[in-house]
């Protein structure tokens, strides 16, 4: 189409517009730069009912002229234009009726201030006009006062003549409430009296809604008609007009303060001190604060320190101590006609395999013997026997194997007699000298028990002659120990001993008073898988129980059941009963004592205070230890072996006997180290520990529960079990000597001399020797003697005979050798050959 057409030509767009654009520069310079301009088209819609508009938005045939439209714009980019387009103005509507709603929203929060500002003021004009009237009130006292005063003084001294005149008078009384003549009040006004109105009602008359001020009930539309918030009550509004009042006539008097008797430990928390004060923690901290001390309400401080804040506070301090919480279980003696007989408490003790247990079996005519593994006793028994005449009789087996010591002691300590019992057939032994040292350290008498007298080879007279050695003088040799000839096995001399421990008893007057809370020692503590811990105490006084609160070492608890030595249940035993106790809230240690209390608070605090003690004692033994004894301790641990192991018994008595054989296992070279111990069954956390240590358990009397042997086999922890303390022992030591090195034996075999050195290609300094004496063998070690020194020790590189590489030379024959990496031989040195053997150590 050419231009003769009279339409445009195509193109992009209108012709570009130029103009002219002043850049600056640095240091003032400019320059002017001409540039072109381009229109930018902007689309506007068309007005509805414009010619080419559709009237129907969805009339997608009448959407314009396309030929006024832009180029390349189609009806539905139009329509897609025009329907974002109505969405934008229906936006802006809604924004602008959002913020309309806001801006309402804010004018009334700015007249609820207002209103709450205006409420204030209002409070405090009536507190100010509140104030003024009590001050009037006071002026016109006080003027009454004085007018009162001058009256009376002005009739003192008025004529004695006008006195009939006065008392002719009509005797009206025209004074007010004080006294007072109406006529000597000053004047006031209606106008004042209404200004006094008008301030006193806070200028709003009987329009006044003030909380302060409302009264009636408080009904259901008045507390929805609130704003929400938290209304008070009707009584708490009384209490604040009572108050009010009480304070505008001067009538609020301060309550007197109450001192107190505040007991503070060593250290106190301060809500606690401000709780025993009976004042605000808040206060306490400001206190504190004062004296430069920053700490909150949950800060302990010295006794010192609290002391100081007491007596700021009005106070009196009453010092304690943290152990006087132990107070409660210390009890005077009892009197004498409280008390009353007690059966005695009889201990067996002696070496092993004497026959102790089967002798308590022969008295009890039962058997206890055979239900110990390996025939020993492992574990302290406690029973009760009951002679043919009627005597009641506690008895306490102990083991005699040498690694039950503590459990020998720990018998000695509770009992009152001491049978020591020895075989007719073996003499006094190893655990016999130990269970005299128990019976003398306690102080208990000790009766002699001389048993297997049926056997062939029994010879009383020596175990009379051995004890003498320890200082037993028996009856039989003019001694004041009784000793009784016995077999448990024909059950000789049995009644014989029970005589003469009945004789025995009888002498020590043994009396309890059982009408009182009961103390009882602890003679073995385990963890049982379906009664959890249970501890077997001796009760020494008083009378235990069910449902007792006590307290036995750093555990506490209350008695859940109480059973006897026959397996029973019983509600309470009595002096000298021995029972196991159930209800304890852990494993108690084998020895403490049982004290009853009387509330489960005091149970729980003297337990807390035991236990925090025991890991301050803990810790400063630790801490007490200096880094030059560290120093040492590393340095003598680096050549020392160890075997750690883990150890998990049925009782508390069988775990502390292996720990302490454990600690006897070793030398300078090797020991034996139990990282853990504990009662009751193996745990996951026991394999769990024994992973990470890489060591195995042992298990004594126990097992390990499903959960902890399957992990076991997947973890790769080694688990051993055993029920003989001898067999434990035996194998930890067989174990532990594996750690020793082995001992190294050497064997000379023979001697060489050099006659000449030649120097080889290939081997270097080869020595031609002849064997002077022995054999010549190239597997054992030599050595270079020079002038009957020695200046090298090794082994040989090559040794040929002419030359043929041979296994041994003979006596008197010459051979030729040469050391590994050694070469500095000369003729006339000596070759000293020998072989080393290893030979295997083993603990003693």
């Amino acid at each position: 189409m050419s231009d003769t057409d009279g339409k445009k030509p195509l193109g992009l767009g209108g012709t570009p517009r130029s103009g002219q654009v002043k850049q600056s520069f640095s240091h003032g310079r400019t320059k002017s730069v001409v540039v072109e301009t381009k229109r930018k088209r902007v689309v506007v819609p068309a007005k509805p009912g414009a010619p080419g508009v559709a009237p129907v938005a969805g009339n997608k045939s009448h959407l314009g002229d396309p030929s006024k439209r832009p180029a390349g714009i189609s009806d539905v980019e139009m329509e897609r234009r025009l329907t974002a387009l109505r969405a934008a103005k229906a936006r802006e509507v809604e924004d602008n009726a959002r913020r309309a709603a806001e801006e309402i929203s804010r004018e009334e929060d700015r007249a609820r201030k207002r209103e709450e500002i205006d409420a204030k003021e209002r409070e405090d004009r009536e507190r100010e006009s509140a104030l003024k009237a009590r001050a009037d009130e006071e002026a016109r006292v006080k003027a009454e006062a004085e007018a009162d005063a001058k009256r009376a003084e002005a009739a003192k001294n008025a004529p004695k003549a006008v006195k009939p005149a006065a008392a002719a008078a009509p005797a009206v009384d025209e004074r007010g409430p004080m006294g007072a003549k109406p006529a000597l009040a000053p004047a006031r006004s209606k106008t004042d009296r209404d200004r006094d109105s008008r301030a006193d009602d806070g200028g709003r008359g009987k329009a006044k809604t003030d909380d302060s001020r409302r009264t009636g009930k408080l009904t259901l539309n008045d507390a929805l008609a609130g704003e929400g918030g938290r209304t008070r009550s009707m009584a708490a509004m009384k209490r604040k007009q009572e108050k009010a009042r009480q304070k505008a006539l001067g009538q609020q008097a301060r309550p007197e303060k109450q001192v107190r008797d505040v007991k503070v430990p060593e250290t106190i928390v301060v809500s606690e001190l401000a709780n025993r004060m009976a004042e605000r923690a808040a206060d306490v901290v400001k206190s504190l604060m004062k004296m430069g001390m920053m700490v909150t309400m949950n800060e302990a401080i010295d006794v010192d320190t609290a002391e100081l804040v007491i007596e700021e506070f009005g106070h009196r301090i009453v010092r304690v101590s943290d152990s006087d919480v132990e107070q409660v279980i210390f009890s005077v003696d009892d009197a004498a006609e409280n008390l009353v007989s007690r059966p005695p408490i009889v201990t067996i003790m002696g070496h092993v395999d004497h026959g102790k247990t089967s002798l308590l079996d022969a008295i009890r005519k039962g058997s206890v013997a055979s239900g110990e593994a390996g025939g020993i006793t492992q574990h302290i028994g406690a029973y009760q026997v009951t002679t043919d005449k009627g005597a009641l009789l506690t008895f306490l087996d102990t083991p005699g194997h040498a690694a039950f010591t503590s459990m020998r002691a720990r018998g000695a300590n509770v009992t009152d007699i001491v049978v020591l019992v020895v075989a007719a057939d073996d003499a006094v032994m190893p655990q016999t000298v130990e269970a005299i040292k128990h019976a003398k350290a306690a102080g208990v008498p000790m009766i002699v028990a001389i048993n297997k007298m049926d056997k062939h080879g029994a010879n009383p007279t020596k175990v009379r002659t051995d004890l003498l050695q320890h200082e037993i003088v028996v009856e039989a040799m003019s001694g004041d120990v009784q000793d009784v000839e016995v077999s448990a096995k024909t059950g000789l001399g049995l009644d014989n001993l029970l005589e003469a421990i009945a004789l025995q008893a009888e002498i020590l007057e043994l009396k309890a008073n059982p009408n009182r809370n009961a103390a009882a020692a602890v003679i073995e503590a385990k963890l049982d898988v379906g009664r959890g811990p249970v501890a077997t105490v001796l009760v020494q006084n008083g009378t235990l129980r069910r449902g007792d609160i006590f307290v036995v070492g750093e555990q506490w608890g209350k008695v859940r059941a109480l059973i006897n030595d026959k397996g029973d249940r019983v509600d309470e035993a009595g002096p000298s009963s021995p029972v196991e106790v159930l209800g304890l809230s852990g494993t108690p240690q084998a020895g403490d004592v049982l004290n009853v209390v009387e509330t489960e608070a005091q149970a729980r605090e003297i337990a807390d205070y035991r236990e925090k003690a025991a890991k301050d004692k803990r810790a400063a033994v630790g801490a007490a230890t200096t880094l030059e004894q560290l120093m040492a301790k590393a340095k003598a641990d680096k050549n020392v072996s160890e075997l750690p192991i883990i150890v998990k018994a049925d009782v508390q008595g069988s775990a502390e006997a292996i720990v302490q054989a454990m600690e006897k296992i070793g030398n300078d070279e090797v020991r034996v180290r139990v990282l853990h111990y504990g009662v009751g069954a193996i745990t996951d956390s026991d394999v769990g520990l024994a992973e990470a240590s890489n060591v195995p358990i042992i298990g004594f009397n126990v097992r390990a529960n499903a959960s902890a042997r399957q992990s076991a086999n997947q973890k790769g922890v080694e688990i051993r079990y055993y029920s003989i303390i001898y067999d434990l022992v035996d194998d930890i030591k067989a174990a532990a000597s594996g750690l020793l090195k082995a001992e190294v034996r050497e064997t000379f075999i023979g001697y060489a001399q050099i006659k000449e050195v030649f120097k080889v290609t290939g081997i270097g300094q080869v020595a031609g020797c002849i064997v002077t004496e022995g054999i010549a063998r190239r597997s054992a070690g030599v050595r270079l003697l020079r002038d009957n020194v020695v200046i090298h020790e090794g082994t040989l590189k090559t040794l040929k005979r002419y030359k043929d590489e041979v296994k041994e030379v003979q006596s008197g024959q010459e051979c030729g050798m040469a050391f590994e990496r050694y070469e500095d031989i000369r003729q006339g040195d000596v070759i000293e050959i020998f072989e080393r053997e290893e030979i295997e150590r083993r603990l003693a």
